[in-house]
């Protein structure tokens, strides 16, 4: 199953004329493409599916969302293999 994972942008930079952010998802850092959100700034949170920026949300959302997600136990297969999850967003 794929969900959408919050993340937080990290910074920011374009590749090939592409918006790429550098999202932090607990401790993991994944680039994602922003151009489907391009309001969203450093320091935001993102929902992320398989590698794209879907919607800008708040911390408070983020951290629920992925607390979530955490005690479903969804978040292992939507992370990278061998990363620890850990408790929290950012």
């Amino acid at each position: 199953m794929c969900l959408a994972i919050p993340g937080k942008v990290i910074s920011i930079s374009t590749e090939n004329q592409i918006r790429i952010g550098r999202v932090q998802f607990s401790g993991v850092i994944q680039p994602v493409s922003l151009d489907f959100v391009p309001e969203v700034l450093e320091g935001d949170y993102v929902m992320v599916h398989v590698g794209f920026a879907i919607s800008r949300v708040n911390a408070e959302e983020a951290e629920a969302t992925y607390r979530a997600l955490k005690e479903m136990g969804m978040l292992e297969d939507e992370l990278p293999p061998g990363e620890e999850v850990q408790e929290q967003l950012a």
